[in-house]
């Protein structure tokens, strides 16, 4: 039976807290990251294996372990689109788009300028609307979906690990709310 195209509300917030240091930006929940009401829920999407190598730490199968771990790297999460209508968790067929509101999250975080965007659709929504909104450009990165067949895990976890650990550390030494005086 043929998937019939709905418009659907995102149906979980953002993952963040005043300690996040980055943002990473989807696209859309998948089909089974909206019934977990998490991010990243299909079992083939490496994003969690991605991450894990990013911060030399496993990261934990369950909803809770994961919120968790975000907020203990400073890691907030979310999507550049709120509602859209869809077929499945198709990417490609994403049409009639309302855009996320990320201001609250850049508003209660330490977030700065330091957002990422997973996979193409992610990218080019963010650099196309939202971008010119808040004034906040977005290091595009490879989409860890498992419909990115082309890109190894391997490759992947080469793609996503020097601007994300730079990113972090930078973060670190340089709180937001650091200023520098000149004499």
């Amino acid at each position: 039976m043929p998937q019939v195209r709905k418009h659907l509300e995102h149906g979980f917030g953002p993952c963040f807290d005043r300690n996040s240091r980055v943002l990473i930006l989807g696209s859309f929940p998948s089909v089974l990251s909206r019934e977990q009401g998490f991010f990243y829920g299909h079992p083939r999407n490496r994003f969690w294996s991605v991450l894990s190598a990013v911060c030399g730490e496993r990261a934990p199968d369950d909803v809770p372990g994961r919120q968790a771990y975000l907020h203990r790297h400073g890691i907030a999460l979310y999507d550049v689109i709120e509602s859209c209508s869809i077929i499945g968790s198709s990417d490609s067929s994403i049409s009639d788009v309302v855009l996320a509101d990320l201001q609250p999250i850049l508003d209660g975080s330490n977030i700065g300028g330091r957002i990422f965007t997973n996979g193409v659709k992610a990218s080019s929504l963010y650099r196309k609307h939202l971008e010119p909104l808040l004034s906040l450009p977005a290091t595009p990165l490879p989409s860890t979906s498992p419909a990115n067949a082309a890109c190894s895990l391997d490759a992947l976890i080469a793609a996503w690990t020097p601007p994300l650990r730079a990113a972090l550390s930078e973060s670190e030494s340089r709180p937001d709310d650091e200023q520098t005086v000149s004499l």
